[in-house]
């Protein structure tokens, strides 16, 4: 067996799935659940945005990214084999069916069913009624026209910048009454007004709406008065939006990364969206100034960018057409008389949003601002909201005389921007502000409040899968641990001095982190399985994480699995390793959970030949995460925590509502549920979370949790 396992090469291309086609597959996953007619429309309508949104982000970054290299003949292949020539070509084939999929889904599924519940979208300008006619004229003339800024192209007017991601209207004019050759016009449709607007319909059954382009299209000749409009059509750019920070040449970080956001409208060109059917003379001028090839081009039949569905989702009295809102509910650890340390103080608390609520991480930081015991917090903050309490209490606390030291990690993209402001005012308020390290991204959550008491100095950590937003923590499945533990303490305060400094502990108590130990650890877990495997002993793994692309993982999965480690994954988007490979993968199991709230947890269990051990972290099992950026994995110790943990693990391995499981033709398939009872392990934490705020505690914790010697589900995950 052993020199069997010696000849396979657990790194074989083969065994390999591509990254990006992988997140198609996920993309796809998110795209059925627009199609899935059991769901509520409007849930739909949101999860078709979804998947525009994504789309649109993966071409920004992931499509960029490969275009660059070819540009600069870069061919080395991925860990599964392709060179990125070849998988921009793969690439191409598929998101094209991606996109037709999404339109016919919108066109055939969505559109009628709309209709039928008393929401008609106006197709076309020209299907307007003439008292409908005549209210979009006036709506345009009063709200729209004086925010317009036509634009045309002759030898004086260059061809104007198209902004990323903007929606456009081009157009082909010629002066009247003169035969000139056709001239190219453009105007942008402005994203500060509202892109769905609803017209009177005089019938209290059925509301009607009309997208904005078509109100501009509808009165395009008052933009141009002395021209003729021979045809206007709605296009769209996405530019390549991948920024090149030089950290070790930039004297000042923050003001390099303003420098190169500007960058972000100025991009390639990576991909151009038309309407169907655009005349094709005015294609062909688009298609030149922008330096789009056709493989780059994307003939949409329906409005362009679909991310406008978020909006309709938003629209009031459609709530029998969504899925009832869920509240967060209160932990029951947090709830009696005293403050928040003295709660701590009693054991460790573990928290699960977004089933249960935000708002103890939120009042920890609240009362140590304003606790005249606390000395210090020190915090990292990723991503925060739009209107963080977090960011106020940080600054009060600053203003109260306390020690406030705060990493924020400005390269977090697409949040740049937000961060420099935050960054901006803690520094005003009084904040020693730490902008990331150079190289690397800073993306650990962890909150460090060192408070003076009676015997001595005591140091509270939390620790968190998910960041500091109070907004992302009613949508996103996120763990986080509230203590007190000295020894967690101690490790907290070596990861502040290493990130503000340059000290470098020689060992740690309980926490690992990447980049130079988080990997190793991790290889380290997964061997001691697959030995204890091998020697007869008890293996086991179970993983959730969002992505898996790391290949040292991979192949230290693979050979476990030929050990006879049972290993059961739970990943939501990316999973680069391949279920059913005879005498290689035949002991793994994947399911991806798409459901109404974004996976975003991570969650490690070793078996340890029944002394289990469990984790979790801001890390997923990707290069970029293990190699290039500062995470933070903690162990969940306390028994009846692991036990919580273990039950989580276990609802979600038995989920078959919402679970999507990888087969070994590399496809997804939901969940055989057949002969078993219908489980949503999003609706059993939900349930479970009411349970408890309810009163009913001594039901929830008589609740039969899976004993750690009966980890292995009771059942064939398909």
């Amino acid at each position: 067996m052993a020199e069997k396992e010696k000849k396979i090469d657990f790194k074989n291309p083969k065994y390999y799935t591509n990254r990006e086609l992988s997140w198609i597959l996920f993309n796809i996953r998110v795209l059925n659940e627009a199609r899935d007619k059991s769901i509520p429309l409007f849930e739909r309508l949101k999860f078709l945005s979804i998947t525009a949104s994504n789309l649109d982000e993966f071409f920004m970054i992931r499509v960029a990214s490969l275009k660059d290299m070819v540009s600069v003949h870069y061919d080395k292949p991925d860990i599964a084999g392709l060179s990125p020539q070849e998988q921009l070509k793969e690439l191409d084939k598929v998101t094209h069916d991606l996109v037709s999929l999404q339109y016919s889904t919108y066109t055939r599924s969505l559109l009628p069913l709309l209709e039928k519940n008393g929401l008609h979208v106006i197709q076309a300008h020209e299907d307007l009624s003439k008292a409908e006619g005549e209210y979009v004229d006036r709506y345009f003339k009063e709200n729209v026209y004086p925010v317009l800024t036509p634009m045309a192209v002759d030898s004086s007017r260059p061809f104007p910048l198209i902004r990323n991601k903007s929606l456009n209207i081009g157009a082909l004019v010629k002066k009247k009454g003169e035969d000139k050759e056709l001239e190219f016009a453009t105007v942008q449709v402005p994203s500060v007004l509202p892109r769905i607007v609803e017209i009177p319909s005089g019938g209290a059954d059925c509301r009607k709406v009309i997208l904005l382009e078509e109100i501009i299209e509808k009165n395009i000749e008052n933009l141009f008065l002395n021209y003729d409009i021979v045809c206007a059509h709605p296009f769209r750019i996405m530019r390549n939006a991948d920024l090149t920070i030089e950290e070790d040449e930039a004297a000042d970080l923050l003001k390099e990364i303003e420098r190169q956001l500007k960058k972000r409208q100025w991009g390639q060109a990576i991909r151009l969206e038309v309407e169907a059917g655009i005349d094709k003379r005015l294609l062909k001028i688009i298609e030149k100034e922008l330096h789009i090839k056709e493989e780059d081009l994307y003939q949409i039949p329906g409005p362009l960018d679909l991310t406008f569905l978020m909006k309709m989702y938003g629209m009031d009295g459609f709530d029998h057409l969504k899925k009832p809102r869920y509240e967060p509910q209160p932990v029951p650890e947090m709830e009696g008389e005293g403050n928040i340390f003295e709660k701590i103080q009693k054991g460790d608390i573990l928290l699960f949003h977004p089933y249960q609520t935000f708002t103890p991480v939120v009042e920890f930081i609240k009362q140590a601002a304003k606790d005249p015991q606390v000395l210090a917090i020190k915090q990292t903050l990723y991503r925060v909201s739009g209107n963080s309490p977090i960011i106020a209490a940080l600054a009060q606390a600053a203003e109260n005389g306390k020690q406030v030291s705060v990493l924020v990690e400005l390269k977090a993209r697409f949040d740049e921007e937000n961060n420099i402001v935050w960054a901006k005012k803690l520094e005003k308020a009084g904040c020693h502000v730490i902008y990331g390290l150079v190289g690397l991204k800073t993306h650990s959550k962890i909150t460090l409040v060192v408070r003076r008491e009676e015997d001595g100095i005591a140091r509270y950590v939390h620790l968190g899968t998910g960041n500091y937003n109070d907004a992302t923590a009613k949508l996103y499945t996120d763990m986080g641990l509230l203590t007190c533990s000295e020894t967690i303490g101690e490790d907290a305060t070596a990861v502040f001095n290493m990130l503000s400094g340059y000290s470098e502990p020689l060992n740690w108590n309980k926490l690992s982190l990447a980049p130079l130990w988080l990997k190793d650890k991790f290889l380290f877990l997964i061997r001691r399985e697959t030995e204890n495997a091998r020697n007869g002993r008890k293996g086991k793994i179970i993983a959730k994480v969002n992505s898996l692309c790391d290949q040292d993982i991979i192949a230290a999965l693979y050979e476990a699995s030929t050990a006879g480690v049972k290993i059961h994954l739970i990943i939501r988007g990316i999973c680069c390793l391949r279920v059913g490979i005879p005498g290689v993968s035949e002991n793994i199991k994947v399911r991806s959970i798409v459901g109404n709230f974004l996976e975003h947890s991570r969650i490690f269990y070793f078996e340890n030949d029944g002394d289990a051990e469990i984790y979790m972290g801001s890390a997923d099992w990707m290069p970029r995460n293990l190699e290039r950026r500062v995470e933070i994995l903690f162990p969940v110790e306390k028994e009846e925590l692991k036990k919580r943990v273990v039950h989580i693990l276990d609802v979600q391995l038995k989920d078959n509502v919402k679970a999507n499981v990888l087969n070994k033709d590399n496809g997804y398939e939901k969940a055989d549920g057949r002969g078993k009872e219908r489980l949503d392990s999003q609706e059993e934490f939900c349930r479970e979370a009411m349970e408890q705020a309810a009163g009913e505690k001594e039901a929830y914790n008589n609740r039969v949790f899976i004993p750690e010697s009966a980890v292995e589900p009771s059942y064939e995950i398909e």
